[in-house]
């Protein structure tokens, strides 16, 4: 190793210097004005696949040219519109097989997998094939919203943007983020939402470097909104009382557990389908085509049920809907989306949740006490967003800025939470991460402050520790580390002054070759002159995150510990160490303890019970690695 390089990775800033709330730097404001273009430009895209959809349902089911959205429930084709589906979800197969698989699904576990695992790059073709055959299949009657690839095409444009500048994979992210982001705001008038979609979905991590870009690009596209869609709320609801009382919580208790019922049996209705057609012994750009016939019968037995649905979501909230028609959405909506989704098409999952969400609300409303008109379909809505995504705190917001009812919060909150429990508890995975898994990857959802970050080096590094003089000779050294003496077990030797400041390191290999040359020149040598300079250190004082980068980085697995004033040496650290701090974060989730005790008063105290004796087993040795890693 040269002394160049030594002295390089040596360096590194004081931890007063490096310690603070967060670790975003000034990089943050190029990205976010890069996110801000994103975020008009993905609202453009949303604006865009909205008009797709309707040009292709107009052209499917009334032969006309016209870009306004529709609905497929008032065409006049009788049966014969069952073979709509079927012919559109044949394209849809034909262009996933030619084109790009990855238009298949529903497009936030393609984001999330381009994240996790393909370095936040996207494929330019994705950008424009996902939203004509997102357009082809849902003008066609597909069951499906317009949000998923809306997100995921306003993320390709985001990645695609990024990858023409000299950026980190965690900018890619933030970029590609920014603009799936961006697209749903735009789609939903629903700024505040797609920021905590993105953090409880896509970003993984919640810090100001991601966060920044990503609002402000969700604030541009719901800016952008006013001049391209109009403004919000998209169903706009009577406000409902601020406060329903015990019996009203208790609804909504009620309700948040049948939703997250609800979602548990879609999510597995999804993938039950998927494994069916797993199953058929024909090549999957026929699946789409397959579940486009089951569509078309649904289509034909409840209309309503078809294409975007954005209009029944309305009819929903308004109340008053006959009990046969909340049937029908429950039921076929549920059956022909879970058989079409399962099948490999293209299209959204949120619309379809809103919609089966508002029908179970309504069905539940009949049996629970009134509070205005949509208070349940509602609350229902908002809950089985938050069971099936795994997003509480989405489905909250989310359903609050598409009606503008601040009233609902407290409701919301209860059943959104209570649909999330369920199937946290029921299912291992969400209908987004599923997927995931069935390709082979996992990932975990939960966000905790790593143990790392609140511990100090001062705590668990080991201070019983033989440092050499660095005027002492290898032959003076040779007693120290042959085999039967207290160093036996230390694998890298500080060299120190008087002062006990560290001036380098010398590793016990390093030493043993020295000892085999056994040339007595080299015996008389000082450790001065065959120490390694300017070795990387640790302070005292600075959390083990640190430590481990600096590990990562240099390669090297043990390291002295400094005094961050004097420099003076405090002992060693090393990766066991390290582990072994991950081990008691470990033993503070599992280990239970009676902290307070009750106590009898005096005269009416019971006899002590026979007490019992525990053995603790003595510590033992710890075992180092016998490698030479510096």
């Amino acid at each position: 190793m040269s002394k160049t390089s030594t002295a390089h990775r040596g360096k590194h800033k004081h931890p007063s210097e490096e310690l603070g709330d967060f670790t975003t730097t000034v990089q943050v404001i190029p990205i976010s004005v890069m996110a801000i273009f994103v975020g008009f430009i993905a609202s453009l895209v949303a604006w865009l696949l909205l008009r797709l959809i309707g040009l292709f349902t107009n052209l499917f089911y009334y032969q006309r040219v016209d870009f306004a959205l529709t609905s497929p429930a008032g065409n006049h084709l009788g049966v014969f519109a069952i073979a709509v589906p079927v012919l559109g979800s044949l394209v849809v197969g034909l262009m996933a097989r030619y084109g790009s698989e990855r238009i298949r699904g529903h497009g936030i576990p393609e984001a999330i997998e381009s994240i996790l695992m393909s370095g936040s790059r996207v494929h330019p073709r994705l950008a424009i094939l996902k939203p004509i055959s997102a357009a082809i299949s849902i003008g066609s009657g597909g069951p499906f919203g317009a949000e998923g690839p809306i997100i995921m095409t306003g993320g390709a444009f985001g990645s695609m943007f990024a990858q023409f500048f000299h950026l980190t994979s965690a900018e890619r992210k933030t970029l590609l983020v920014a603009g799936a982001a961006a697209g749903m705001a735009a789609t939903f008038a629903a700024p505040l939402s797609a920021v905590l979609l993105a953090v409880e979905l896509l970003l993984f991590e919640w810090k100001p470097r991601s966060a920044i870009p990503v609002a402000l690009a969700c604030a541009t596209a719901g800016a952008a909104r006013r001049y391209l869609l109009g403004t919000g709320p998209l169903f706009p609801v009577p406000p409902h009382p601020i406060f329903i009382g015990p019996e009203g919580l208790l609804g909504c208790l009620l309700v948040g557990i049948a939703a997250g019922g609800l979602s548990a049996l879609l999510t597995l209705a999804v993938y039950a389908a998927e494994d069916a057609f797993q199953k058929l012994p024909i090549h999957w750009m026929w699946w789409p085509a397959i579940g486009g016939v089951f569509v078309g019968i649904g289509g034909l037995i409840f209309p309503q049920a078809l294409g975007v649905g954005y209009d029944t979501i309305g009819v929903l909230l308004k109340g008053n809907v006959a009990f046969t028609f909340l049937l029908g959405v429950l039921l076929v909506k549920s059956a022909i989306w879970s058989i079409s989704l399962g099948s490999g098409t293209s299209g959204g999952v949120l619309a379809p949740l809103l919609m089966m969400g508002a029908a179970l609300g309504g069905i539940a409303g009949m049996f629970l006490p009134h509070f205005g008109v949509g208070f349940w379909p509602l609350v229902s809505m908002g809950a089985i967003l938050g069971g099936t995504m795994r997003s509480p705190f989405t489905g909250i917001v989310f359903a609050i800025e598409l009606t503008h009812d601040l009233n609902m919060l407290l409701p919301l909150f209860v059943a959104c939470f209570l649909a999330h429990t369920f199937t946290v508890l029921v299912l291992k995975r969400s209908i987004l991460t599923e997927k995931i898994s069935r390709r082979g990857y996992h990932l975990s959802r939960e966000y905790a402050l790593d143990p790392l970050e609140i511990l100090f080096v001062r705590e668990v590094m080991r201070t019983n520790v033989v440092a050499l003089p660095a005027e002492a000779t290898i032959e003076e050294v040779r007693e120290l580390i042959r085999p039967g003496q207290k160093t036996h077990g230390q694998h890298l030797f500080p060299v120190i002054d008087g002062e006990r400041q560290v001036l380098g390191v010398v590793s016990r290999n390093h030493l043993l070759k020295l000892f085999e040359e056994a040339q007595p020149l080299a015996s008389a040598t000082p450790l001065r002159e065959i120490m390694v300079k300017e070795p990387t250190t640790a302070y005292a004082d600075e959390p083990l995150r640190l430590v481990v980068y600096r590990m990562v980085e240099t390669g090297f697995r043990r390291m002295p510990v400094i005094d961050s004033d004097e420099g003076r040496l405090l002992g060693m650290v090393s990766l066991d160490d390290l582990l072994s701090a991950r081990s008691r974060s470990l033993e503070e989730e599992r280990a239970r303890e009676r902290v307070l005790r009750l106590r009898m008063p005096i005269g009416q105290r019971k006899k002590p019970a026979k007490s019992e004796t525990i053995a603790i087993p003595e510590e033992t040795e710890e075992k180092v690695p016998s490698e030479n890693l510096q």
